[in-house]
């Protein structure tokens, strides 16, 4: 099942339970694909990985949000935010540990031969394609940074 079918579903099951919250994420998510599919060209389905994207960016999107809405003192701002990012988080793939994207930035590390952080361009870009959907680009960087600066 498609992702688009997965979010109708959700969509129908939202609006029999009347969650208001739930149906304005699954439609930010309905609306987001059928922009980039529009922009795309009649008739072009995305790929999975531009699903991911996409469901990615949305996330990021609301838990940004969320965080100026603390910054300015409007908690009552930042909880539906990050309540959004969860139900829209549900439909990316599995997110990997910590400590898995330390074992993949740190096998990159050695297979690129890293010296610094003049090299941290090269690691980001091989680790953020290798865990493409399964981290948080903000998660990679932090471990990339950590360990370039140990050498």
């Amino acid at each position: 099942m498609g992702l688009q079918q997965r979010v109708m579903e959700d969509m129908k099951v939202a609006m029999r339970a009347k969650d208001t919250v739930a149906l304005e994420s699954l439609r930010a998510i309905k609306s987001a694909l059928l922009l980039a599919q529009t922009e795309t060209g009649p008739g072009t389905e995305l790929s999975e990985e531009e699903e991911v994207k996409l469901v990615q960016k949305l996330v990021k999107q609301r838990k940004d949000s969320a965080a100026i809405y603390k910054e300015q003192g409007r908690e009552d701002l930042a909880e539906p935010e990050l309540a959004q990012a969860l139900i829209i988080e549900k439909f990316l793939p599995e997110q990997l540990s910590e400590q898995e994207i330390e074992n993949a930035v740190i096998k990159t590390i050695a297979a690129l031969g890293a010296a610094g952080m003049k090299d941290m361009g090269k690691v980001m870009g091989l680790v953020s394609q290798e865990l493409a959907g399964k981290a948080d680009g903000k998660t990679i960087s932090t471990i990339v940074k950590k360990n370039l600066m140990k050498m």
